[in-house]
């Protein structure tokens, strides 16, 4: 159980096989590693809710390799969305449109609704289309705790509980797909690789609701992508930290003062945001394993991918 093998022709062949036998498959896209099972088992989906300890009421992401596929998973797809889907797929985009029957309900946690995207990682792709099957791949990590961005800490989190892990290195963007409803009228459910600027571009002003105690797609929820250990925002620079706290930073462009943290983690020092992004969970997780007593975070600014890195760290800082 939990084999990991480098990325290869044969590694994902034996992954497809795996996949279509009701297996479970962590493999990486552009954003964060998935946790893969076949979209039309409900058994395998089963399962992946019980390796993560998920909730029943959060649905999953489904991934496609073809927009095409779009087809058959949802029942109606507007013109909002086919402008989207050619500006944006394949990449970190997830569109919550009216599922059709194919789909089991478990999949969509009772929502007459699927979230699904088209990622655009050359390993995830082939994998679908190899496997010649819709994926429901949430992210490769215990529910509500930090998302992973290698195959280690997919290893590390859930190795033992599942079958195979493809090592395709590190995710280029760091976060999670941007998710849009685009039912009724366009909300943005949760920000990610894809800014709202970006998409305002496109289809024109959207409505914006990133918590609900009933999601119609993942990191929806108050509490998420937590650390085991605290994690608090910073909200005013002159804070004091006690002398008896071994305290962590995730800094943007880093600080002056660094003698009162026991580790500093340097997000982007040329303050590229996108950079930021694709090291936070990183950073994130070696500060978990550092023997803090917290984790204190700068607030960044929420412009742009900025917006998907707030999002993260105050779900992060939330108490459960």
């Amino acid at each position: 159980m939990g084999e990991v093998l480098k990325a290869s022709k044969e590694s994902i062949e034996r992954a497809a096989a795996i996949l279509q036998a009701g297996g479970l498959v962590a493999f990486p896209t552009e954003t964060v590693y998935g946790l893969g099972a076949s979209a039309l088992d409900p058994k395998a989906v089963a399962r992946v809710f019980e390796v993560k300890n998920r909730p029943s009421f959060d649905p999953f992401i489904v991934h496609i390799a073809d927009s095409s596929d779009l087809e058959q998973l949802c029942t109606r797809i507007n013109e909002k969305a086919y402008k989207l889907i050619d500006k944006f797929w394949p990449g970190p985009l997830t569109l919550v449109l009216p599922k059709s029957d194919i789909i089991p309900d478990i999949v969509t946690a009772g929502n007459n609704t699927l979230a699904v995207r088209m990622p655009s990682h050359p390993i995830a792709l082939e994998l679908i289309r190899q496997t010649g099957l819709p994926i429901a791949a949430p992210s490769a990590n215990p529910f509500s705790r930090l998302s992973p961005t290698t195959a280690d800490h997919v290893k590390n989190q859930i190795g033992s509980k599942i079958d195979l892990i493809i090592d395709g290195g590190s995710c280029a963007i760091g976060v999670e797909s941007t998710v849009l409803e685009l039912t009724e009228e366009a909300v943005l459910l949760r920000p990610g690789g894809i800014t709202i600027e970006e998409i305002e571009e496109v289809i024109g002003p959207i409505k914006t609701t990133f918590s609900s105690a009933k999601p119609h797609s993942p990191g929806q929820l108050l509490h998420h992508y937590s650390p085991h250990t605290h994690l608090q925002i910073i909200k005013d620079e002159n804070f004091v930290i006690p002398n008896e706290i071994r305290a962590g930073l995730i800094t943007f462009k880093g600080v002056r003062d660094q003698s009162r943290f026991k580790n500093v983690e340097v997000l982007s020092e040329s303050g590229d945001l996108y950079q930021a992004a694709s090291n936070l969970f990183s950073a994130l997780h070696r500060l978990d394993v550092a023997n803090l007593d917290i984790i204190y975070a700068e607030a960044f600014p929420e412009t742009g991918i900025g917006m998907a890195i707030m999002d993260r760290l105050k779900k992060a800082e939330h108490k459960s």
